[in-house]
């Protein structure tokens, strides 16, 4: 139980982090920083802004330097400061930066586009549009057509935007909502998909179940709290089949 619980505040504490990006001020400025990913060839990127009521938010990750279209590697890295540019292109929209680098460091400002066909296409799902802040944080993490079709494929209600982000916040794709459909089981609604996947439960583990017999249970019946063995292993279920 007390991992449970742990890993459901793992969950929570990662929604938090995906809603501060999501209130980032989209459109206007906001303000980069550059450096070398520690250990390896990539480039670790801090994004910043002044949200709401003058609260800042950051959003941080590591790209591989091929991700920045236009940016000039040798010159980030070279000695000296030069301007430079590039841009970071995904479904949900795209940032053009540009500042100075040098080094191995850049800083300057970005401005934010929301792409208008993905904006379209959650219109056409039956799912509110997104505010800009909103679509700030569907790029920053990184949500894609192919996961709003399989939510749709495997009849889930249409998402809220706060959903879709936090299930490609852990990285939540089309095949794992397929092959968990696919193995017998699925979470009863898009939060318990979120904790699924938080939890590391694997289409592959579910199937574990299966193959004991537990494939023919009712659609609603609950696991909670109920100990199961699996190949000398003992697992507390906790979840609902689907």
């Amino acid at each position: 139980m007390n991992r449970f619980l742990a890993l459901v505040g793992a969950v929570i504490l990662a929604f938090i982090s995906v809603s501060s990006a999501c209130t980032a001020a989209p459109a206007q400025w906001i303000h980069f920083t550059l450096e070398p990913e520690r250990g390896r060839d990539g480039i670790q990127a801090n994004f910043r802004s002044e949200g709401r009521a003058g609260h800042q938010n950051n959003w941080s990750a590591d790209f591989r330097p091929g991700e920045f279209a236009g940016l000039d590697i040798a010159g980030f890295r070279g000695a000296g400061t030069r301007p430079l540019r590039f841009s970071l292109t995904r479904e949900a929209g795209r940032l053009d930066c540009s500042g100075l680098g040098g080094q191995s460091h850049a800083e300057g400002n970005c401005g934010f586009t929301p792409d208008a066909s993905f904006l379209a296409l959650l219109d056409s799902r039956g799912i509110a549009r997104p505010t800009d802040e909103q679509a700030f944080g569907l790029m920053a993490v990184n949500a894609r057509r192919e996961l709003i079709d399989a939510i749709s494929a495997a009849r889930y209600p249409a998402p809220k935007i706060s959903d879709l982000i936090a299930l490609a916040a852990l990285d939540v794709s089309g095949a794992y909502i397929r092959e968990m459909a696919g193995a017998g089981y699925r979470p009863p609604n898009l939060q318990g998909l979120v904790q699924f996947k938080a939890m590391g439960i694997t289409p592959q583990w579910i199937a574990g179940f299966v193959r004991i017999g537990y494939g023919d249970l009712p659609a609603d019946q609950e696991f909670a709290g109920s100990k199961i063995d699996l190949g000398g292993f003992t697992y507390q279920a906790i979840f609902s089949t689907a």
